[in-house]
């Protein structure tokens, strides 16, 4: 026994790099009846056969949405194995779908304020690595979530390696290091109960499949170092040249049909995009110009299911006419009805828009609430995030939220939306919709009002990605309105999404967005329009994070499009204007320096107005 463990020191010593306590080489060969088999580690029972990749193109698991690996129910099951204080984490992988919240290997619980354990994954177009430690900083409770810099291709396969020395944790890519950060130290912080999962991100109120290639995954209990990180990668580097194998989409029908009707997408005064999926490859023409005779047409020559068609040269705060004209190579045909569209309108222009958020799984309520909305003839819409109930599933998109008067509405009046937390970071939102990048985070203008597009499910805190670009966006804004949007509310009156209220006082909104009223405040934002929440809320005027009398911000909550509701704490906070449960829309009308605000419940009547007239300022 003394030699063997002189000779595992010597070729520790030799390759200066850890030893796994958790392998799985995924090969086909590793299925056994209706086992998967480790190398280390146990063995993980299977409720449906896997799907292997042939050998010919380089082997490993292609793992599908139903796919659920279960190494441990529990992490007690694996105490004496999980990692304490350094640790590595490998894997080779691909990703076919794209998601906010992708798991490779995870030991993981993230729910509400306490977030513990670690998770190797990616993003909606990186990987990522997520730490919880006892250390400083963003540690005892919290998960750091570094995010590479390598921006990943679908079905691509990757060398993704992350590593935590007790002080730094590194991710790298392919060899290389890709990121670290030290906002973790000290031991890794394991939750009470949590399970242990290969190919998905997932704790006790989440699952999140991995969709794609997986192969040779290995958990270590020691920091391993940047040279046997790069010698690792040397050692199967080939592995980056394997075919690329993508997802399949919806399979190609023998008829011609929309899969999404044509939709507006980011009206500028002199452009506008017109998005739409059918169930066929096409090719065909967007006619449009002042009338029904059109007189210009843009082209659509190379075949494609999936189309965005830009417009440009048009005149500012104009009407215009549209059709779509589209033929597949069965000759059938498939053609819109004559369309409408308006461009953004011009300063000193009057303008008036609609609100509508949280239509999520309900479009029975959301169709409409979309014909009130319609009949209003708004310029455009804003919807503060939850289009969908579940971002990844394609069929929430093309099923649910691009149906019946919703369909209608968005082919004539351009959407500006912003990211829930529903769509969870997911490619379809980034497949739909066009926005300027990096997309979750955007601005744009109309008449005298400029607005300012946020992703409140990522950072948000002083010094973020967000935080800064909203500083220097909102200080060279010359708007006399400025208006801010993200799905978390800062100020809420629901009783307990934010802690109970029926025992206890709880935050009244989201703490971690709070942070951004410093700069509405500096800036002098005049309205943030939030959901969320399913139910309306509009508090008065706040500065300093107490209620005025004079200039200030309204903060709203307009999270009735479709989710169930939701109901209000059973004592008023002071910020409260007026609090209400019920389905409902909002419509705003600015003309110069002055601004009404209208809110109409699932009858279309009238329950909430408010008016700001800045003449005398």
């Amino acid at each position: 026994m003394m030699h063997a463990f002189l000779v595992s020191l010597a070729l520790f010593a030799a390759h200066d790099g850890p030893d796994p306590v958790l392998a799985y080489p995924l090969l086909s060969s590793d299925v056994v009846g209706s086992q998967l088999r480790s190398q280390i580690g146990p063995a993980i029972d299977l409720a449906d056969p896997l799907f292997f990749v042939p050998e010919d193109e380089g082997g490993g698991s292609e793992l599908q949405p139903d796919d659920r690996l279960t190494i441990a129910n529990d992490i007690a099951e694996l105490a004496d194995v999980l990692p304490t204080r350094e640790m590595t984490v490998s894997a080779w992988l691909s990703v076919m779908v794209p998601q906010r919240w992708g798991g490779v290997l995870s030991c993981v619980q993230d729910n509400g304020e306490s977030e513990q354990g670690w998770v190797l994954g990616y993003n909606n177009q990186h990987f990522t690595f997520a730490l919880a430690t006892t250390g400083a900083d963003d540690g005892d409770g919290y998960l750091t979530y570094l995010t590479g810099k390598t921006r990943y291709d679908e079905g691509q396969v990757y060398q993704v390696v992350a590593t935590y020395d007790g002080t730094t944790a590194r991710l790298y890519v392919n060899g290389q290091l890709d990121a670290e950060t030290t906002a973790q130290s000290g031991d890794i912080l394991y939750p009470d109960k949590a399970p242990v999962m290969l190919g998905s991100y997932a704790d006790d109120n989440e699952f999140h499949p991995h969709h794609g290639r997986l192969m040779d995954v290995r958990l270590y209990d020691m920091a391993a170092g940047a040279d046997w990180v790069a010698d690792q990668f040397e050692h199967h580097a080939a592995r980056v040249d394997l075919p690329v194998r993508k997802a399949e989409e919806v399979p190609i029908s023998d008829d011609l049909d929309w899969q999404v009707q044509p939709f507006l997408q980011y009206a500028t005064r002199d452009s506008i995009r017109i998005v739409f999926e059918t169930t066929r490859p096409v090719m065909g023409a967007v006619r449009f110009g002042p009338d029904e005779n059109f007189g210009r047409e843009v082209p659509i020559q190379e075949t494609s299911m999936l189309c965005e068609v830009m417009l440009e040269g048009l005149e500012p705060g104009e009407p215009y006419f549209y059709q779509v004209s589209l033929i597949d190579d069965k000759e059938q045909e498939l053609e819109t009805e004559v369309l409408t569209f308006q461009t953004a309108a011009p300063r000193h222009t009057p303008i008036a828009f609609a609100i509508l958020s949280d239509t999520q799984d309900n479009p029975t309520v959301a169709s409409q609430l979309a014909e009130y909305i319609w009949g209003q003839r708004p310029g455009f819409i804003i919807h503060p995030g939850d289009l969908t109930g579940t971002g990844s599933e394609k069929t929430d998109w093309t099923h649910e939220f691009f149906t019946g008067n919703m369909a209608a509405l968005l082919s004539r009046v351009t959407v500006y939306p912003v990211l829930g937390n529903h769509e969870q970071d997911a490619r379809h939102y980034y497949r739909y919709f066009s926005l300027p990048e990096p997309e979750y985070y955007y601005a744009f203008s109309q008449g005298d009002a400029d607005f300012f597009m946020i992703d409140t499910n990522r950072d948000v805190s002083p010094g973020s990605e967000q935080y800064v670009w909203l500083d220097q966006a909102l200080g060279e804004s010359d708007a006399i309105w400025k208006f801010v949007v993200h799905h978390h509310p800062p100020y809420s009156s629901d009783d307990n999404d934010y802690g109970d209220t029926w025992v206890g006082q709880g935050t009244r909104g989201d703490l971690r967005v709070r942070v951004l009223s410093t700069l509405y405040d500096k800036h002098g934002v005049d309205l943030v329009m939030n959901g969320h929440i399913h139910s309306y809320e509009r508090t008065w005027p706040i500065e300093g994070g107490r209620v005025t009398d004079d200039r200030g911000v309204v903060y709203t909550i307009t999270g009735g499009g479709g989710g169930g509701l939701e109901v209000p704490s059973p004592t008023r906070p002071a910020f409260n204007n007026t609090v209400r449960q019920g389905h409902h829309y909002c419509m705003v009308r600015i003309n110069g320096r002055t601004l009404e605000f209208f809110v109409y419940d699932l009858e279309n009547r009238l329950f909430d107005h408010m008016k700001i007239d800045k003449r005398e300022d």
